[in-house]
């Protein structure tokens, strides 16, 4: 019952701002503009951009430390098929991804990070280069991780990895 009011009420409210909003009378909220970053920020920003390719350019030689040093022990990691692992899983699966994609190779662009003091949001382009039958393919995804920096280190604390559909995919 409890829940129907709040639900009512919110209703209401929403129903009573429809005309205002269509109108214009009531503009819409913005997001304060973005000063300019502090070199902290900035060194962050560089800081963990370099993190993302190093991790990326290592990842093919397969070497638990690699996964170790960049994924924090308590990761939230979604893949791109929507299944939710641990850091457990990350290390027990190296080999895995290895033994499936020997010759991919990885790469990033089209980076924006926000840094929050000890935290950054990242968000890139993941380009996976393989061979298939002579010839090379890309596979393209979109990757925002989490970092934070405890005890002096960064380390991702959350990643999600979206597929981006084929160019001629509808």
């Amino acid at each position: 019952m409890k829940y129907m009011k709040r639900r009512g009420l919110r209703m209401f409210a929403v129903a009573a701002l429809l005309p205002a909003l269509a109108s214009g009378v009531v503009a819409k909220a913005e997001l304060p503009a973005r000063t300019a970053m502090t070199q902290q920020e900035s060194a962050t920003v560089k800081i963990v951009t370099q993190m993302v390719r190093d991790f990326l350019a290592a990842v093919p030689r397969g070497e638990k430390q690699t996964f170790d040093n960049f994924f924090a022990d308590d990761i939230i990691y979604t893949r791109s098929a929507g299944v939710t692992v641990t850091k457990a899983d990350i290390i027990k699966n190296i080999d895995v991804r290895a033994a499936n994609e020997p010759t991919a190779t990885f790469a990033a662009d089209d980076f924006t990070v926000h840094p929050y003091g000890n935290m950054a949001v990242v968000n890139f382009r993941l380009i996976m280069s393989t061979q298939d039958s002579g010839k090379n393919q890309a596979t393209y995804y979109r990757n925002t991780g989490t970092f934070l920096k405890r005890n002096g280190k960064w380390q991702v604390v959350a990643w999600q990895a979206t597929k981006v559909p084929d160019a001629g995919a509808k």
